[in-house]
């Protein structure tokens, strides 16, 4: 959406108010001030908006895929509001950052009833709150920013310092990004997922994260016990998404459809197949099945199936579940991404995996691909994974099939993940490799979203830990200043002026613009964020 230009809102508004001056009082230069600094009028204009801006950084990838796109989990607005804050001061620019809405992290800091698993037990509303405070927080971040230029406005003095100031109003880049929004398992059947997908979209979602689990029966998808539906079951959820999107007038909605088969064994229902190569066909065809023999013969309630010729009978667990033939969930994948794609509909696909494992995803995402060319990926960079162990066994492995070293050079296991092997030929090896993990699992894999569900769950648990360590040890006061405050005055971290972070300059402006010389301001010379004025 193209922002009208300072000259554009001025024009109206002084068509309104020839003389500068509204009847009560009210300066044009304040209204068309005010105008700029509310850029959205809705939030469901940010989701129509930025669905926008996710599809043309999905061409951009298409045509280059290095222009892959990343975000990082937040569980609050001030944590999102600082990610783009850092990345505009580190690029000039937040295009290709996007915000992730973890269900992990709303299920375990963002629900009334405590410090949760993520096993949809959070009430259905927390997901879209959060959506609507991090909005909030980025709207509130633009108008800080866009106060302080209009200060520089107000106090030009020149033709050119004002046309400069002018500049950098209309050249002002929004804080507000894309949100991937995490709706689990849809909370309910096909309908209640349609009403949450619409609270979600109102609050500001441009894309919806969903999975391919039981709402019931959900688990993190780092854990076992991982139940599936089948794939039409699944197809309803996406089109339920859909028509919310449709309904609202998202045209552009995004879509990601998550797939946890690889580590799920289980199923809670046998679909009915119609036909043979049916999509319930295809699902029941993975199911663990034993023959019926004379031995061995039906007993009263069990199900039986007909598959290949003759009746089988699929093995269920006690609590009714039915598990599938072991090693049978990576083709359980390429099928589900084929059918979320095809016929649900989605946007982009999310294979939920053990290991960060980049020839692994691109060998899947290449069978997808025969079927759906451009096929594309939101992947999880995640905390779950112990990326240190991982890449370093993952270049002991390849070193030892190429002949590089020896068995005994380095450890087999979990003593490969201590220090000592920090400064070594392999630590160094399996670090670039984390460095450039993103931009070859892009390339490779078909990646179009790198994301990292929980990092700042475990950023705020190590921060924390490190100042209280010190702060109630020996350091003291030393160790707020040396861990935190010398650091934001370093790194120009704007938060370092907390009052004006959190909007008392805005306050001082509305004031000045109802009340004039009246204006009761916190910013006077005995504010003590005078003392960070320069920074």
């Amino acid at each position: 959406m193209a922002r009208k230009s300072y000259a554009a809102i001025r024009a109206e508004v002084s068509a309104r108010y020839p003389a500068g001056m509204t009847p009560g009082g009210v300066s044009v230069d304040d209204i068309v001030q005010l105008k700029m600094q509310n850029s959205y009028d809705t939030h469901l204009d940010i989701a129509r908006e930025m669905a926008r801006v996710m599809r043309a950084d999905m061409a951009a990838y298409d045509a280059d895929s290095a222009n892959f796109t990343q975000s990082l989990g937040c569980w609050s607005g001030f944590h999102a509001q600082q990610m783009i804050k850092s990345v505009k001061r580190l690029r000039g620019t937040a295009r290709g950052c996007y915000v992730y809405l973890s269900g992990w992290m709303v299920a375990g800091l963002r629900n009334r009833w405590g410090h949760l698993p993520d096993q949809s037990m959070h009430e259905k509303t927390a997901v879209a709150d959060l959506i609507q405070e991090v909005y909030t927080s980025l709207r509130q971040a633009d108008e800080v920013a866009l106060n302080d230029l209009f200060k520089a406005l107000k106090s030009a003095r020149t033709d050119s310092e004002r046309q400069d100031a002018i500049a950098a109003i209309d050249g002002f880049e929004s804080h507000v990004v894309p949100i991937i929004a995490d709706i689990d398992a849809g909370f309910g059947n096909e309908h209640a997922t349609y009403l949450l997908a619409k609270e979600l979209i109102k609050a500001g979602a441009c894309a919806l994260q969903i999975e391919n689990q039981v709402s019931d029966a959900k688990q993190c998808g780092h854990q076992d016990g991982k139940v599936t539906v089948p794939r039409e079951d699944f197809i309803e959820k996406l089109r339920a998404c859909r028509l919310a999107f449709e309904e609202l007038g998202v045209d552009d909605g995004v879509i990601v459809a998550r797939t946890d088969s690889l580590g799920a064994g289980l199923t809670q229902k046998v679909p009915v197949s119609r036909y043979p190569g049916d999509l319930a066909s295809e699902y029941i065809k993975w199911l663990k099945v034993e023959p019926i023999t004379a031995a061995k013969p039906m007993a009263e309630g069990e199900l039986a199936l007909w598959q290949g010729g003759r009746f089988v009978r699929p093995l269920r667990l006690p609590n009714g579940l039915f598990p599938f033939q072991e090693g049978s969930g990576r083709a359980r994948v390429i099928e589900d991404c084929i059918a979320s794609l095809s016929e649900g509909g989605a946007d982009l696909l999310w294979i939920e995996t053990d290991t960060p494992n980049v020839d692994e995803i691109a060998a899947m995402v290449a069978e997808i691909r025969k079927a759906v060319p451009g096929a594309k990926l939101a992947y999880n960079n995640s905390p779950s994974f112990n990326w240190t162990l991982n890449l370093r066994r993952q270049v002991r492995a390849q070193w030892l099939s190429e002949g590089r070293i020896a068995a005994g050079d380095y450890p087999d296991g979990n003593d490969l993940m201590r220090a000592d092997y920090d400064d070594t030929d392999l630590g160094h090896e399996a670090d670039a490799r984390l460095q450039r993990f993103q931009a070859d699992i892009s390339a490779r894999a078909g990646v179009f979203h790198n994301l990292i569900t929980l990092p700042t769950f475990h950023l705020t648990a190590k921060s924390v830990d490190e100042l209280s360590r010190a702060y109630f040890g020996a350091e003291r006061m030393l160790a707020y200043v040396r861990t935190v405050q010398r650091e934001e005055i370093r790194r120009g971290v704007s938060a370092v002026r907390h009052q004006h972070e959190v909007g008392s300059d805005l306050g001082d402006t509305f004031k000045e613009m109802v009340g004039g010389d009246r204006a009761l301001k916190a910013g006077g010379h005995a504010n003590t964020m005078n003392q960070f004025a320069a920074e």
